[in-house]
């Protein structure tokens, strides 16, 4: 048997077609049978073998030289001649480092990233937030719409966490009652759940209240979508939202799917057409390039709803990347996930509440919608509300700073996971739900 060789890129380099992974040589039974695959392998041609540091504390290294004794002519090792690092953002390793030599360089590296806690900026912080008094939620334009909103809204996926209405009911009226005036919602939120709970307590306070839902629907038959819509309707008591989206536009895919001839986008304008709805837009979570590929494919949308906080500027950015396009085009940009989706930015001591909250608002975008599932999480963020000023420069981007040393993604799941991702959503493109892949 003879394996072909081929270029090794722009190296001058030939290498074996196929190569030999060093982790799973780690899985080796033993140190004899780890040699014995790789002389096996060298005697068929292999001459490229992949290692690692890392992999099974160095054992797999060992064995692979072993192995390679007296041979090694005959083989291209990538842990004495390339390395490659998964993290962009990581310094690149040289060939000739060494195991002590690149743990104290990664020591030093986890060091300087840390900002000492008094440097964040004390400006955000609020006080006294049990005394809300009498404040009323500032106000910016919904972009091209000549609609005003909030700079702050509440989302709809929390609050169908609340079980009981009246609390619903009470949560809804405070948060009115401070001005705030554009709520979320989505068709697919607790099967309706979520609609339903926001159509009874905005009974009999429509007036200057923007109500937003979301069609969950990307492919063909409009139809489909025209049918949720009408669903949405009924739950919210109303006969059309302020707002309409096409809900978690996350995958590759989707853009194509959604301008498609008789697809939910053709829904939007029939909508909008027939007076059911006033403004369109869509929302996405997973990855900017989506975001970007449905603006560039030219639809008119009024608004788009993008994960934003002090996090996001280091991993997959929204901000960098999707929000300065939209700005440029007119188009409504609201917020969300500032605090991480379900509150892992402040559960993990990343930022405090009036650090991640009044960082979103004070980027340019319309609102920030907030997931609120509690009185308590509602005056919380009314107070942060109330003593809002937009952040400086220089304190925005100490914030930014700060977040560096978590630009892993590690608190944004939503962007590298499944755990944001509805099963729903996964089924009509024909993926198999999170229970059913192989974790």
């Amino acid at each position: 048997m003879s394996i072909p060789l081929r270029e090794f890129g722009k190296t001058g380099v030939k290498i074996s077609a196929l190569g030999l992974g060093g982790h799973h040589l780690g899985g080796a039974k033993d140190e004899k049978t780890a040699i014995e695959i790789v002389h096996r392998a060298l005697d068929g041609g292999i001459t490229f073998y992949d290692n690692a540091w890392e992999y099974y504390r160095g054992k797999t290294e060992s064995w692979l030289g072993l192995g390679l004794k007296g041979r090694r002519d005959k083989a291209f090792i990538t842990r004495n001649q390339v390395w490659t690092v998964m993290n962009d953002n990581n310094p690149k390793i040289g060939p000739e480092i060494s195991r002590r030599g690149f743990l104290k360089g990664a020591a030093i590296a986890g060091v300087s990233a840390v900002i000492p806690a008094e440097k964040i900026p004390t400006a955000v912080e609020t006080s006294n937030e049990s005394a809300l008094g009498g404040f009323q939620a500032q106000k910016r334009p919904l972009g091209r719409t000549g609609l005003e909103c909030s700079i702050l809204g509440m989302g709809g996926f929390h609050l169908g966490t609340v079980a009981d209405q009246a609390e619903v009911n009470n949560m809804v009226a405070k948060a009115i009652g401070h001005g705030i005036n554009i709520f979320d919602n989505a068709w697919e939120f607790h099967w309706g759940l979520s609609e339903e709970k926001l159509g009874i307590a905005l009974k009999g306070k429509r007036e200057n209240v923007i109500v937003m839902s979301a069609v969950r629907t990307h492919g063909p038959n409009q139809d489909v979508a025209m049918r949720m819509l009408d669903a949405s309707l009924t739950r919210l008591q109303t006969d059309h939202p302020g707002v309409w989206q096409i809900h978690e536009v996350i995958y590759h895919n989707d853009p194509e799917l959604i301008y498609a001839r008789d697809s939910v986008l053709e829904a939007l304008t029939r909508a909008k057409q027939q007076g059911k709805v006033r403004f369109v837009g869509f929302n996405g979570h997973k990855h900017p390039a989506i975001n970007l590929e449905m603006l560039n494919r030219g639809y008119a949308f009024d608004v788009i709803q993008m994960p934003l906080n002090p996090l996001d500027p280091g991993f997959r950015s929204f901000e960098n990347n999707v929000l300065p396009i939209a700005n440029q085009r007119g188009i409504a940009v609201l917020g969300m996930k500032s605090m991480g989706g379900s509150g892992e930015i402040i559960s993990k001591g990343a930022f405090t509440p009036s650090e991640a909250l009044s960082y979103a608002m004070s980027l340019p975008v319309a609102t920030t919608i907030s997931g609120i599932d509690s009185m308590g999480v509602l005056d919380q963020n009314l107070a942060i509300l109330r003593d809002f000023r937009p952040l400086s420069t220089d304190q925005m981007q100490a914030l930014r700073e700060h977040g560096k040393q978590f630009n892993d993604g590690r608190y944004e799941l939503y962007k590298s996971t499944l755990k944001y991702d509805s099963d729903l959503g996964r089924g009509r493109h024909g993926y198999p739900s999170a229970a059913e892949l192989p974790l």
